[in-house]
C-alpha cells in the first residue's frame, strides 16, 4: 500500500515539474533580446552632467540592444561616490560607468572592487590611476590649448592695432587633482609658453563661482594700485563657464565691466552660450557631452564588439562671432533629447503594461491547470481520508479493550509526561527577539540589508517591526543592527587578527571610515586604540 502511494506521488510530482518547466520557457521566449544592465556614478551636478544625463537616457532604446542605465551622483562627495559604486555593482548591472571625482585612493579601490567582479568600467570625463576597460571624454588639453590660442590670436591683433602695452593673462584653474584640470592648465601653459609677449600667471582654485570671484577681486585690486590702464589689455581664463560667472560677478562689482576678457571651458545653453550672447565672456570653450556615444561603446563592450581603449571628444571655440549659430544648433539637440526622454518614458510605459497583460494571461492559465491539480489532489485526499478514518475506528475499538484492563492501565502510566518535566512557557517577545537575533546575526555581512528584508524575514512589515523592536528594547531596527554590528566588532577586534577594514566589511560597513566614526561614538575610542591595548 505505502509502495503504491509513494509510487502515485512520483508521478504527481513528476507532472507538476514538468507543467511549470513549460512555463518558464514560455514565458522565457517573450523576451526578444538582452537586456543590459548599465550603472553610472556621477561626481558632481550642473547643466553639463545633467545634459549628459539625459542623453544616456534618451539612448536606452536607440541601439540594437535595449539598456537600461540607473544614475547615483554623489554630489562632490568621495567617499559617497565610492559607496555608490560598490552599491551598484552589487545590484547585478553588466557594465560600470564611472566620472572620478578625484584621483584618489577610496575611489580607485572601489573601480578595483568592480573589475575583480568582472564588470567591465568606463571611465567618463575624468581618469584616475586605476585601472579601467575604456575612457572616453573631451579633449582637455586640446581644449586648453585652444582657447589659448585663440587668446593669442586676440593679443596679436591687439598688437596689430598699435596697443603695445604688454598684455596680462590670467588662469584660474579647476582642482589640480581632477584630470580635467590638470590637462586643461597643461594644454593652456603649453600656449601661453609660445606667446613671450604676454604675463602669464596661474592661479589655482576648485570650479567654485566664488573662488574664482575672489581671485579676480584681488587682481583688480592690485591693478589699481600699480597700473589701472592695464584692465584693458587683461584676459582671464577660467576653466570652466561656473566659475567665469564668478569672475563677472567681480568686474560688476569692481565698476570695471567690460574692461577685462573672460573666456570660460563648457558651452552651455543657458550658461556659457547666453554668456557670450551678453558681452559677459568674449568665448567658451564648447566642452561635448554625446550621453549617446557612452551608450554606444558600452554596447560595443558588452557584446564583443571592437572597440577604442581610448575615444576623445573634440570640441571648439564659440565667440560672438558665431555664438548665435551654435546656440540655436546646442537648443534644438537639447529639444530633440528632451523628446527622445518622453518617448523612452511612453515605451517604458507600455512595455510595462505589456508584460503585465502577458504575465496576466499566463496567470490565468496557470490558475486554471493549478485549480485542476488541485481538485484531482483534494478528491484523492478525501479518498484516502475516508479509508484512514474507518482503520482509525478500527483501531480506536481495540485500544478501548485494551486500556479497560487495570493492568494496562499501569502501561498508560509510562506513556504519560510528568507535569514537572513540561518546558517552562516562553513569552512572544522573547520568541520574537531570539528570532530577530538569529536573522540579524545571519545577515549582519551584508551592508545593503534594508528594514524590509528584516521585517520579511521575521514575518513583519517594516511599519509593524519599527513598532515591535522599539517596544522591546527602546531603540529602532536601524539602532540596534548597527549596536550589534558594532559590538560584533568589537568581539573579532579583542578575539582575532583581522585587519579593522577586514572587520568592517565582515560586520556589514560599506568603509572602513564609517565603522571607525560609528565604533567611536559607540565605545568612546577607535577601533585601532582597542587593537592597541
Amino acid at each position: 500500500m505505502q509502495l503504491k502511494q509513494l509510487y502515485e506521488y512520483g508521478i504527481m510530482r513528476k507532472i507538476l515539474v514538468i507543467f511549470f518547466v513549460l512555463v518558464a520557457v514560455l514565458t522565457s521566449c517573450s523576451e526578444s533580446s538582452k537586456l543590459y544592465k548599465i550603472g553610472v556614478a556621477q561626481c558632481s551636478k550642473g547643466p553639463w552632467r545633467e545634459k549628459v544625463n539625459k542623453e544616456m537616457l534618451a539612448a536606452q532604446h536607440l541601439y540594437e540592444h535595449d539598456v537600461k542605465v540607473s544614475i547615483a551622483n554623489s554630489v562632490d562627495d568621495p567617499e559617497l561616490q565610492a559607496r555608490q559604486i560598490d552599491s551598484l555593482a552589487q545590484a547585478g548591472i553588466d557594465l560600470m560607468v564611472v566620472a572620478p571625482y578625484e584621483d584618489i585612493q577610496i575611489i580607485n579601490d572601489a573601480i578595483a572592487r568592480v573589475l575583480k567582479a568582472g564588470i567591465p568600467v568606463v571611465s567618463f570625463d575624468r581618469k584616475t590611476s586605476a585601472d579601467y576597460t575604456a575612457f572616453i571624454g573631451g579633449n582637455n588639453t586640446e581644449a586648453g590649448l585652444i582657447v589659448g590660442q585663440y587668446i593669442a590670436s586676440m593679443v596679436r591683433d591687439n598688437n596689430s592695432e598699435g596697443k603695445h602695452r604688454k598684455p596680462l593673462v590670467m588662469e584660474i584653474t579647476g582642482l589640480l587633482s581632477t584630470t580635467p584640470a590638470l590637462e586643461r592648465h597643461l594644454g593652456f601653459e603649453k600656449a601661453m609658453n609660445r606667446l613671450p609677449e604676454v604675463e602669464y600667471i596661474c592661479r589655482k582654485s576648485d570650479w567654485s563661482s566664488d573662488a574664482a570671484c575672489r581671485i579676480a577681486t584681488e587682481l583688480i585690486d592690485s591693478l589699481r594700485k600699480s597700473d589701472i590702464s592695464r584692465l584693458d589689455q587683461t584676459f582671464i581664463f577660467c576653466h570652466n563657464d561656473g566659475m567665469a560667472t564668478g569672475v563677472y560677478k567681480a568686474v560688476v562689482e569692481q565698476d570695471v565691466e567690460g574692461r577685462i576678457k573672460i573666456l570660460g571651458i563648457d558651452g552651455m545653453p543657458d550658461e556659457g552660450l547666453d554668456y557670450v550672447k551678453l558681452g559677459h565672456q568674449i568665448g567658451t570653450y564648447y566642452y561635448p557631452t554625446h550621453g549617446e556615444k557612452i551608450i554606444r561603446l558600452a554596447l560595443d563592450i558588452l557584446t564583443g564588439k571592437p572597440f577604442e581603449r581610448d575615444n576623445p571628444l573634440l570640441g571648439f571655440v564659440v565667440t560672438p562671432d558665431n555664438v548665435e549659430l551654435v546656440t540655436t544648433e546646442a537648443t534644438e539637440l537639447m529639444s530633440q533629447n528632451d523628446h527622445m526622454v518622453t518617448i523612452h518614458d511612453k515605451l517604458e510605459a507600455y512595455f510595462g503594461l505589456y508584460n503585465t497583460q502577458h504575465k496576466v494571461l499566463i496567470g490565468s492559465f496557470v490558475a486554471i491547470a493549478l485549480l485542476v491539480v488541485a481538485f484531482a489532489m483534494m478528491w484523492r485526499a478525501y479518498v484516502q481520508t475516508r479509508k484512514a478514518i474507518k482503520q482509525r475506528q478500527d483501531l480506536n475499538v481495540e485500544e478501548t479493550l485494551f486500556y479497560t484492563n487495570s493492568d494496562s492501565r499501569k502501561l498508560r502510566q509510562v506513556f504519560e509526561l510528568p507535569m514537572e518535566d513540561a518546558p517552562a512557557p516562553r513569552s512572544q517577545d522573547t520568541i520574537f527577539a531570539e528570532t530577530l537575533n538569529e536573522v540579524i546575526r545571519k545577515n549582519m555581512s551584508n551592508p545593503n540589508l534594508k528594514m524590509e528584508d528584516l521585517g520579511e524575514e521575521v514575518g513583519l512589515s517594516r511599519v509593524q517591526l519599527y513598532r515591535k523592536v522599539k517596544a522591546i528594547t527602546g531603540q529602532s531596527p536601524v539602532e540596534l543592527l548597527r549596536q550589534m554590528r558594532l559590538q560584533r566588532g568589537y568581539v573579532l577586534l579583542t578575539t582575532t587578527n583581522k585587519t579593522v577594514n577586514e572587520i568592517a566589511y565582515e560586520v556589514g560597513f560599506g568603509t572602513p571610515g564609517y565603522f571607525s566614526n560609528c565604533f567611536k561614538k559607540q565605545f568612546g575610542k577607535y577601533p585601532t586604540d582597542v587593537r592597541a591595548e
